[in-house]
């Protein structure tokens, strides 16, 4: 049976190497599912199921904001899990974002 559109992103968001971070879009885009960056974040938002196992929080939207921080537990974990991984914040956005930022065309 083939996995579901959510197992392929778990299979692409566990991928994300440490300190770096990709983008909901990008996601979709490799999944064959252009346009489905909302689908990829529902995908994400339901990984609360699977704690500790999937670097969700090294997924931001297209601008490199933190747009799923609320899902995190707490409106600061998902910004220090990321520095504590090296990427710099400021007000919610990623500093230096085109330079952490990793496809998952780069997936070998």
């Amino acid at each position: 049976m083939k996995d579901s559109f959510f197992e392929k992103v778990y299979q692409v968001v566990a991928e994300i190497p440490f300190g770096r971070i990709t983008t909901y879009g990008a996601i979709a885009e490799y999944l064959g599912s252009k346009g489905a960056s909302r689908m990829v974040g529902w995908a994400l938002n339901s990984t609360n199921k699977f704690p500790g196992t999937l670097p969700a929080h090294r997924v931001v939207n297209r601008k490199g904001l933190l747009t799923g921080k609320r899902h995190f537990g707490g409106t600061r974990v998902m910004a220090d899990l990321l520095q504590s991984e090296g990427i710099e914040i400021k007000g919610d956005q990623i500093l230096n974002f085109k330079e952490k930022l990793w496809l998952p065309e780069d997936i070998q």
